[in-house]
């Protein structure tokens, strides 16, 4: 069997949230508390990556059992802080055979999502939720793809020109999760960036 490391992803400033989302209390609990706790109900380890605001999310948030890492240049995107990620999974005692990556910003991520794209893990494995037909987190990212996707992530990119230029396996996960992420406030207006 597989060992399978959540990898949440909750570095950024939330520019147009106004505030940093890993900060951002929803349904009595701070989102990056959210997101560690759904990560956790599936995977052992689970690392978090913080940027933004990270002693403020380290002090106020309740990430019991997380292992954490900082993302010092969170400020250039995304890929940072999957690259940050990765780095911190490589290091870990034991081998970790595939990371499963979830955003912060996405509360209605469940672990029936979680567990449905977990279920091809392997290190050579690459694995994404779709809903709907399309494309969505979490993404499975197999141990041996973790170089090439350090190396192609760029920006707020993540992993996709990675994902694009290999076979992936979709996983329908269309009812077992709402994959909308949080890029306003509620009743909100997103600020112009």
């Amino acid at each position: 069997m597989s060992t399978v490391a959540g990898l949440v992803l909750a570095a950024g400033g939330g520019r147009r949230y106004g505030m940093p989302k890993a900060l951002v209390e929803y349904e009595g609990s701070l989102l990056v508390e959210r997101a560690v706790r759904t990560a956790q109900a599936v995977c052992d380890p689970v690392l978090v990556v913080l940027g933004a605001r990270a002693v403020d999310v380290w002090r106020d948030a309740r990430l019991d059992g997380a292992l954490v890492v900082a993302n010092r240049d969170w400020e250039t995107g995304m890929a940072s802080s999957l690259r940050t990620g990765l780095d911190g999974l490589r290091g870990l005692p034991g081998r970790v055979d595939a990371a499963l990556v979830t955003l912060v910003d996405m509360p209605g991520m469940t672990p029936e999502a979680l567990r449905a794209v977990a279920a091809h893990a392997a290190p050579d494995a690459l694995a994404i939720a779709t809903y709907d037909g399309v494309r969505g987190h979490p993404v499975l990212l197999g141990r041996d793809h973790w170089a090439g996707v350090a190396a192609t992530a760029t920006g707020d990119e993540g992993a996709r020109r990675y994902l694009a230029a290999h076979d992936v396996t979709e996983v329908d996960c269309t009812g077992l999760a709402d994959p909308t992420d949080l890029d306003v406030p509620p009743g909100g207006v997103a600020s112009e960036p």
